[in-house]
């Protein structure tokens, strides 16, 4: 149980944090509806909990001591669970949310296809999709759990494997107006490269035989753009075979070289090690692991 003393009001909380935003009594107070007195009077109230002084007067303005700065820092976090927290209240008030944090290509071509099936066996559970690119801190997001590739290197979380990846090398037919005659002509065509996986095209050209190859490559942050770029010419990518499956099947990107090769990571779900589990990421993980069990893995689990 959290000890009732340090647990300041919200209109204390929001008056200090108002201050601290705006810069003035007067704006603070104009903004929450109060008199100046009254948000000087919270801020009192506030101090006088917490044992330690939090403003100053310089020239008639109410200012921030530094530790208060970074108190309300922390403050701001926390008022930003408890809106979340109430937002999601009031979008399912008989069931829970689920809050997933994805990476943007394996979210819509593996994952969102999939979750009608979560839908339809939990509709209980509504289920928030946001997109990060890299390992975050849980602590003070509101997020459940998250979709990581690579592997088992993200600090304080619990994994499940979700599936390994393949990549195939691929171009527009029209870049290949002279199929190549070995992995190594690939070198001498524009090769494009998420920034995030800069060694990827040195893998493939080892899995050709090819060792110690670091070739140049255009940049990109996502995979996205980067399939869009080789459906236009511009170069040759590596693209996970989830990913090329749609433009392979339409003609817009053909093979380059060879079959699929094994990544250097696998996809997996995490979670918070130290939050308690809330019911919907239970339902979530049961929903996945019955279709490993099945053994449909990263197939279809719909």
């Amino acid at each position: 149980m959290l000890p009732r003393r340090y647990l300041p009001s919200i209109a204390s909380l929001t008056a200090l944090e108002a201050l601290e935003r705006l810069g003035t009594a007067s704006a603070a107070a104009a903004e929450l509806s109060l008199t100046q007195g009254a948000v000087s009077r919270q801020i009192q109230l506030l101090e006088g909990q917490l044992g330690a002084k939090l403003v100053t007067r310089e020239r008639q303005r109410l200012v921030l001591t530094p530790a208060a700065r970074d108190y309300v820092a922390e403050v701001r976090k926390a008022m930003k669970i408890l809106s979340d927290a109430s937002l999601t209240l009031r979008a399912n008030p008989a069931g829970g949310t689920l809050r997933l944090s994805i990476l943007p290509a394996f979210g819509m071509h593996w994952l969102a296809p999939r979750l009608a099936g979560f839908a339809a066996r939990h509709p209980e559970v509504t289920v928030n999709l946001s997109t990060r690119l890299r390992p975050f801190d849980f602590d003070g997001t509101s997020f459940d759990a998250a979709i990581h590739y690579g592997r088992e290197d993200w600090p304080g979380v619990s994994y499940m494997k979700l599936m390994d990846e393949e990549v195939l090398a691929v171009a527009a037919p029209l870049l290949l107006a002279r199929q190549p005659g070995r992995a190594a002509d690939l070198l001498s065509l524009p090769l494009l490269q998420l920034e995030s996986r800069m060694g990827d095209w040195g893998r493939w050209f080892a899995c050709q035989g090819l060792q110690g190859q670091r070739p140049p490559a255009m940049l990109f942050d996502q995979f996205a753009t980067m399939a869009q770029a080789a459906v236009h010419g511009m170069g040759v990518a590596l693209l996970p075979t989830f990913l090329a499956g749609a433009d392979l099947a339409a003609g817009r990107l053909v093979p380059a070289w060879g079959e699929a090769v094994a990544a250097s990571g696998a996809y997996y779900l995490v979670w918070p090690s130290s939050r308690p589990e809330r019911a919907p990421l239970s339902s979530f993980r049961r929903w996945l692991a019955a279709g490993a069990a099945e053994g449909r893995g990263g197939a279809d689990i719909s």
